[in-house]
């Protein structure tokens, strides 16, 4: 008896120490993702997209409110018409993965401003922080256009990780006049589940369920270490309470982060419009679909204008 119960309190003891150092990788290998480091080649296409344009491009610099050092670029096209769009963008990816999406902004006359996400690309910052430090980023960026480019309207696009830090800066950012969100998550938590469960080939279920401790541990850890709480705010949460107009855009097969997810966003506020594209995984609506995703989003813009003004001299591009 007293072997048996030596051996039960031996192996509980290892799978408690292995449940924590489980949950202290987890959380470690969530906050240090790979860095996409901005390279002289990403410099060139830009200036290349820009004189494409007609655009002026600029390296420009913010302190965030922990002082960390974040870059962008800000391209201004000759023909701006004094609306401006931020482009946030993916998990361990840099501004240059947006080039795509700054083209046909610029083709609409909008300024465009391309930031660096903090500790990606070559802004400072050692940890991605998944919307808490990035969405007061956002509120930075905001306050260098007021001051130097002074837009009628400012407007968001972003994709996956930079989607959710953009949703989640709306809870205390309304300067907005509207924003497109593509494949965010809706909490931080919510996608653990998903990731847990991706390791092992399965559904977030195996995540909530069966390794759920090793979540919970990954989440302590981080509050305790990096003084992070991924339950405080959410994507989901922030866009149930503001005002500021939101087109969420959600590939159907999305195998990274799951449409259900801006479904559950969608369900929190009426005023929210939801594209889900058929045939498109994760980000994948620039590639299936090029020009509805580029009508979509300039319309949702225009359409929430605070100043709408006759556009005559830009003329509507298909995307090639």
């Amino acid at each position: 008896m007293r072997f048996t119960k030596t051996v039960s309190i031996g192996v509980l003891t290892a799978a408690f120490v292995l449940t924590v150092v489980a949950g202290i990788f987890l959380a470690e290998g969530a906050l240090h993702p790979a860095r996409r480091l901005l390279l002289a080649i990403d410099q060139n296409r830009a200036e290349e997209m820009a004189s494409a344009n007609s655009a002026d491009l600029t390296n420009v610099t913010v302190p965030a409110n922990d002082g960390v050092i974040l870059r962008a670029w800000n391209l201004k096209p000759q023909t701006a018409f004094g609306n401006a769009v931020v482009l946030s963008h993916g998990l361990s990816d840099n501004r240059a993965g947006t080039m795509a999406y700054a083209q046909f902004f610029l083709r609409h006359g909008y300024a465009v401003l391309m930031p660096d996400t903090r500790a990606h690309g070559i802004s400072g910052g050692e940890i991605a922080t998944y919307g808490i430090r990035e969405s007061d980023d956002l509120h930075r960026w905001l306050d260098w256009l007021d001051l130097n480019e002074h837009p009628t309207c400012i407007f968001g696009f972003a994709e996956s990780m930079g989607a959710a830090g953009l949703l989640q800066s709306l809870h205390s950012e309304s300067r907005f006049c509207a924003v497109a969100a593509e494949s965010p998550f809706s909490s931080f938590r919510e996608i653990a589940y998903d990731r847990v469960g991706q390791f092992f080939h399965a559904g977030p279920g195996v995540g909530r369920i069966i390794f759920r401790p090793i979540v919970e541990c990954a989440f302590v850890y981080a509050k305790w270490r990096y003084r992070l709480d991924f339950d405080l705010e959410s994507p989901e949460k922030s866009v149930a309470a503001t005002k500021v107009p939101v087109l969420l855009i959600h590939g159907q097969i999305d195998s990274n982060i799951p449409v259900r997810h801006s479904r559950k966003i969608a369900a929190g506020n009426r005023n929210v419009a939801l594209w889900e594209v058929p045939g498109a995984d994760h980000c994948g609506a620039i590639g299936i679909a090029p020009i509805e995703l580029e009508k979509r989003v300039t319309e949702w813009f225009q359409q929430n204008d605070r100043a709408p003004k006759i556009q005559s001299a830009i003329r509507f591009q298909t995307a090639r």
